[in-house]
């Protein structure tokens, strides 16, 4: 089968960081079922998997790896195991960061993390919504405990990074779902244009100081916080912005120790976002990762929220994938860029 992989962790510019390649087909057992891959969104995680680490340093994979954690396709096979899925039907997942992955025309996946993809989406559509979807899903309603209720009225969420992949989903699901006022941050023109058409209430400016420009914007203070980029850089912001008693979720990991002092006197919690702990760990709620991914599928096909494909590039090679890589490393990627086909 095809596949796009690397054997050494080196810049995108060069040409070798991402290669095409021909692989074994592999074979399903267990619950794991076997997907014909349609399309492939590019992550974050993509690049930092791939980019050159001092502690690898000039390692050589010897057999070659392959990334992607975001897909939708059709089954192919099953394992014996498998009780939720059939051959020929359309899913949508975001995989397990300790498995071979989906830039590959044939993946295995576990039954418990893939969800059924939503009818009204193409492929392409489809493809760019797991793994932001699943973060976004659980920073929101599993970490930082927001209600789905009506209770959640009048309550606010700050966002930063709201034009993202991962901001783009929760400002719908902060909005549509949870029913919270949303700030969002973006810095250009057309990243604020995207947050609102994604919902957002309110648009401030990352660039500047977040605390400040929270309180221009009408708000003393917000009560939950959604951190997606430069933790360290936002930190201090972040703990002015937050009300006494509030929640902030960060998603990227801090370079510098943080003050935790100054969440201290607010009696702030601080909670922490992976969306691949749930399959590293194989913990006992793993499937509760189809449950939402299925529920987001119902709440596209029903037009509540809506995906956050903004870009498609044909085919999905290595050539593709690392001009992709190297626009989301420029920073220069506003919702998801997807991949599709195997052949021109």
């Amino acid at each position: 089968m095809r596949a796009v992989g690397l054997y050494r962790y080196l810049p995108i510019g060069d040409e070798e960081s991402l290669q095409d390649l021909e692989c074994d087909r592999p074979v399903p057992n267990g619950r794991d079922l076997l997907v014909a891959v349609r399309a492939i969104s590019v992550n974050p995680v993509d690049t930092k998997v791939r980019a050159p680490k001092d502690k690898i340093g000039n390692t050589v994979e010897e057999s070659p790896l392959v990334l992607g954690w975001d897909a939708a396709g059709v089954v192919v096979e099953a394992g014996d195991d498998v009780t939720g899925f059939k051959v020929g039907d359309e899913v949508y997942y975001a995989g397990d960061i300790t498995r071979p992955e989906s830039n590959a025309e044939f993946q295995l996946v576990d039954e418990r993390i893939v969800g059924r993809k939503p009818s009204s989406l193409s492929f392409e559509e489809s493809a760019a919504m797991p793994l932001t979807t699943i973060t976004a899903w659980e920073a929101l309603f599993d970490r930082l405990k927001v209600d789905q209720t009506e209770a959640a009225v009048d309550k606010t969420i700050l966002i930063v990074g709201g034009a993202g992949g991962v901001g783009s989903i929760a400002i719908q699901l902060a909005k549509r779902v949870a029913n919270l006022t949303v700030i969002a941050t973006a810095s250009r023109s057309e990243t604020r244009k995207w947050c609102q058409q994604m919902g957002a209430d309110v648009g401030v400016n990352h660039r500047n100081n977040l605390a400040e420009e929270v309180i221009q914007a009408g708000y003393e203070s917000v009560d939950t916080i959604l951190c997606l980029n430069d933790t360290d850089g936002h930190w201090e912001a972040m703990t002015n912005a937050i009300k006494p008693q509030g929640s902030i979720c960060c998603v990227v990991e801090n370079r510098q120790p943080l003050n935790m002092s100054l969440l201290k006197r607010k009696s702030v919690g601080l909670v922490w976002e992976l969306m691949f702990t749930r399959s590293m760990y194989q913990t006992e709620d793993m499937a509760k990762q189809q449950t939402l991914l299925n529920e987001v599928s119902r709440l596209i096909d029903e037009k509540i929220i809506k995906t956050t494909c903004n870009h498609v590039v044909s085919p999905i090679n290595a050539k593709n994938l690392r001009t992709v890589h190297g626009q989301i490393e420029a920073g220069h990627t506003i919702g998801k860029t997807v991949l599709a086909n195997w052949h021109k």
